[in-house]
């Protein structure tokens, strides 16, 4: 059976992708290009043909390894729950996922990432860009949603969704590195909750930013 050229450009995407991300948790920032083409059994050529550089290979690394975990979080928080409830499901999906088989390497992947990034200031921006707009989806996520008799803005969600991020990030690290021991999903959700729940402080719309004096 023929393979047509879309076909044949997705399934090399695919191998650099599965080769990328064993040689860059490994190597991190010294990861070789060499040494993906390789794994992939493909030329750097084709990385440059399909990424554009090492660190367009790197973004593209982030945006596969991120979509499938936003797309389930969007399949465990349905919509018509109110805006606590909808945190307390998302929280308890991220705990059950620190419990899955994969959540070491992409503890790992994801402290690589952070290394690569302070030695490289243009990757930097780039996978910040790229953590930005996988956040709209849990931006999407909390807008709209009824909360103490009003409805949450996008501005609101925007807030909230950065800052459920950083506390899950926090505490999903020291569950898989096995530092909170006592962090179960009522925990998760306790914490989140609390996060949430003071709309007057945490989703504030934004106002003038005070002067020094």
């Amino acid at each position: 059976m023929r393979v047509s050229r879309a076909e044949a450009r997705e399934r090399n995407r695919r191998a650099l992708l599965d080769a990328a991300l064993q040689v860059v948790s490994r190597d991190g920032y010294r990861a070789k290009l060499e040494e993906i083409a390789e794994r992939a059994d493909l030329t750097t050529g084709a990385i440059y043909s399909l990424f554009g550089s090492k660190n367009g290979l790197v973004v593209a690394l982030v945006t596969d390894y991120l979509r499938p975990h936003y797309e389930e979080i969007e399949q465990a928080v349905p919509a018509g729950l109110e805006l606590l409830e909808a945190v307390d499901a998302f929280a308890r999906h991220y705990r059950r996922s620190c419990d899955a088989p994969h959540a070491l390497a992409g503890l790992t992947l994801q402290i690589t990432l952070q290394h690569m990034t302070l030695h490289d200031p243009q990757l930097r921006t780039q996978l910040a860009a790229a953590i930005r707009e996988h956040e709209e989806h849990l931006t999407g996520l909390f807008t709209g949603r009824p909360h103490n008799g009003s409805i949450v803005t996008p501005h609101q969600a925007q807030r909230l969704a950065t800052a459920l991020r950083a506390l899950f990030v926090g505490l999903s690290q020291g569950v898989v590195l096995g530092l909170a021991d006592e962090a179960d999903e009522q925990y998760f959700s306790d914490a989140a909750c609390a996060l949430a729940s003071d709309a007057s402080r945490l989703v504030r719309q934004p106002g003038p930013v005070p002067r020094d004096r």
